[in-house]
């Protein structure tokens, strides 16, 4: 009876204590979906129940005080966290690993919202020393480490090392095949090749970033960002105005609103407005203040400065000058960047001082090896001299079946010049029947045209010739006619040789025919076409010069029958491979989903050619906003 009853207490026991561990559990998943959705009463009314137990296993109580840093992380109350993480040192060694991987990232994220960049590294290669162990595996916790690495590099001015850690952080992001993380990869990656001058490079991952899934806050980031490239890069207020303008929603961030408000300001610079410009940087201040960014902040003050001058209201620029000299002394502290630089150069120190341990632990290994190998050569020897007897048998065996392969070899080859011929043939065929084609389709403009106009023009002498003396029909009428079928034979001959010769235009160079076109369009003062160039230093392959002009000229075309616009913009970009058209439009637009494309302004014609280039098509338009269409063209 003892027995059973002291076996009931221990499976009490067990049952109380795995029901407690899913209670622990359960409220742990609450406090972080209600932080992750900034609930902050929710998650504080849940880190107050959890407070009320008590733990015994300091893991159990690192849930509890983790969850406590990230609930003042997110109210940017710093000393709280830094009082938490302190509490949590005491009893750091008897964290397990994956907590203690975490205590160290925690600690960097709270040094870098205060600008200790210095610490933060030091924490962030703590962490990722835990990675070299190989007891770790989650690609998103050092996915993070690299994220943060880089933002340290970007504040030292250390390019190199920027560039390197984003990279980083974009392979493991796309081990994690995660859509979200990967957009925000490629969006700093953008953002890198925007501040180093490499416009063409960063709109490229920006547009990478919108392909995948993105928060709606990080999706007006991108659209913010493409629009400052076209402003500060490319001069194109209109696709700057544009872009800035779609990111503009209730999901914009106070940063975000920030860089909008910045690029308005500058476009106003740019028109000689200075009070709009005032405005719209006290907005872009007011939110960055919200949502604190120092690079952004410091730039700020200068261009208040700068602006108050030109208002003339001296005061406040010598006011926002003091305020940019302030935080400029603290964002440029040089001991900090000379700090992280010294603190991975220990790492890396570290690092080889243990690969070269484990090489003269692999050499010990290595020569207890070789003996072993020692005693098996003798056997190795035997086996060899059998092996050699059974390969001098084998080898006439296969001598006879290398020359059927390399007669079969020579059959392979015959086979593919003869195919390789075909092809020419082919090919030349189907160039005979096409100038074949267009000498017929010569032929019949010639005979249904002008075979027509010049019969009757000849009916029309032979009557002038006939009524030369007996003048039975009115000679000055019949004069009018015949001069009329002559001017009307010579405008169709014309038309036949500018249809046949339209071609010409473009083998003057794709962007000098794109010009002269725009440029005869213009003349007619019904639409004023702008074209912008960039890169395009070198013909391209004629034939691919010829269908992109041929597309240009068909899209132009259709804003003129159809778009009733004022102004159209030719962007034209060669840049890495890659030909890059947009043409935008201040029409009146459409919506692309009431399109039939089957049907509608040649757009399904100009996107299967495009297609066929394995190239990308796009079109955006917003009613009473105009239209822009990008194409995309790689280059072989």
């Amino acid at each position: 009876m003892k027995k059973i009853f002291f076996i009931f207490l221990i499976l009490n026991s067990i049952a109380s204590f795995s029901q407690k561990k899913l209670y622990v559990l359960d409220l742990n998943d609450s406090i972080q979906f209600h932080i992750r959705y900034r609930n902050k009463l929710k998650a504080k009314k849940f880190i107050n129940e959890m407070s009320l137990l008590e733990f015994k296993d300091k893991n159990e109580k690192y849930l509890l005080d983790k969850n406590k840093y990230y609930y003042h992380f997110i109210l940017k109350q710093n000393d709280s966290c830094f009082r938490i993480l302190n509490n949590i040192n005491l009893y750091k060694e008897d964290l397990n690993l994956k907590n203690l991987n975490n205590y160290y990232i925690n600690n960097a994220y709270l040094f870098m919202a205060v600008n200790k960049i210095d610490s933060a590294a030091s924490y962030y290669l703590k962490s990722l020393k835990f990675y070299e162990l190989d007891t770790l595996s989650k690609s998103i916790d050092k996915a993070n480490i690299y994220n943060g690495l880089a933002h340290i590099y970007r504040k030292s001015s250390n390019n190199e090392k920027y560039l390197f850690y984003l990279n980083k952080n974009l392979k493991e992001t796309l081990k994690l095949n995660d859509s979200i993380k990967i957009s925000v990869a490629y969006n700093n990656l953008g953002v890198y090749y925007d501040k180093n001058n490499q416009p063409i490079k960063a709109i490229k991952n920006f547009k990478k970033a919108l392909k995948h899934k993105q928060r709606n806050n990080t999706r007006n980031t991108t659209l913010q960002n493409i629009g400052s490239i076209y402003l500060n890069h490319f001069n194109n207020i209109d696709s700057a105005l544009y872009y800035n303008k779609k990111a503009i929603n209730r999901h914009t961030s106070k940063r975000t609103l920030a860089f909008i408000h910045k690029d308005l300001a500058i476009i106003d610079q740019r028109k000689g407005n200075f009070n709009s410009e005032n405005k719209n940087l006290k907005i872009a201040l007011k939110s960055i203040k919200l949502d604190p960014f120092q690079e952004l902040e410091v730039e700020l003050y200068k261009s208040l400065s700068k602006n108050n001058k030109e208002l003339k209201k001296y005061k406040e620029s010598v006011y926002y000058l003091e305020k940019y000299d302030s935080l400029n002394e603290v964002i440029k502290n040089q001991s900090l960047i000379e700090k992280v630089e010294d603190i991975e150069t220990k790492y890396q120190t570290e690092k080889k001082e243990k690969e070269n341990l484990l090489l003269k632990q692999y050499n010990l290994e290595s020569e207890a090896e070789n003996k072993q190998k020692l005693n098996l050569l003798i056997a190795a020897i035997l086996t060899i001299l059998l092996g050699s007897i059974i390969y001098i048998l084998s080898y006439k065996n296969s001598q006879r079946k290398r020359k059927l392969a390399e007669q079969q070899k020579e059959l392979e080859a015959q086979k593919n010049l003869t195919l390789i011929k075909e092809q020419e043939i082919t090919t030349i065929n189907a160039m005979v029947n096409g100038q074949e084609k267009e000498r017929k389709q010569i032929a019949e403009d010639l005979h249904d045209n002008l075979g027509s106009v010049l019969a009757t023009l000849k009916l029309h002498f032979e009557n002038l010739k006939f009524n030369r003396e007996k003048k039975k029909i009115n000679q000055e009428e019949l004069f009018n006619k015949t001069e009329g079928l002559i001017d009307e034979a010579y405008l169709k001959v014309r038309s036949i040789a500018h249809a046949k010769n339209a071609g010409v235009i473009a083998n003057q160079g794709l962007l000098i025919a794109i010009q002269m076109m725009a440029e005869k369009i213009s003349s007619a003062d019904r639409i004023k076409i702008e074209v912008i160039d960039f890169g395009l230093d070198k013909r391209l392959e004629n034939s691919l010069e010829i269908s992109v002009f041929r597309i240009t000229q068909e899209l132009i075309t259709n804003i003129i029958k159809h778009a009733d616009a004022n102004n159209a913009t030719i962007n034209i970009s060669l840049y890495d491979k890659n030909l890059n058209i947009i043409i935008e439009d201040d029409g009146k637009g459409f919506d692309i989903l009431k399109i039939n494309l089957k049907n509608g302004m040649g757009l399904n014609s100009i996107k299967t050619r495009i297609e066929h280039l394995d190239g990308s098509f796009k079109v955006d338009s917003t009613i009473g906003k105009g239209s822009s269409i990008i194409l995309d063209i790689p280059i072989n």
